[in-house]
């Protein structure tokens, strides 16, 4: 699993080109590692209408 075939398959991922099991083949590793890695690289949101 290298970091640039994990980034293409999330991108792959989040614009519903693949599902979550078709994008950890194309980046080499499990179910669980991609979605753990999706959550290290969200964007954080600036404000929410919650914080007004």
């Amino acid at each position: 699993m290298t970091s640039k075939s994990v980034a293409t398959a999330l991108t792959l991922y989040r614009s519903r080109t693949l599902t979550l099991q078709q994008a950890a083949t194309v980046g080499g590793c499990s179910t669980a590692e991609l979605e753990e890695s999706a959550r290290a690289y969200a964007p954080t949101g600036g404000t929410s209408a919650s914080d007004d």
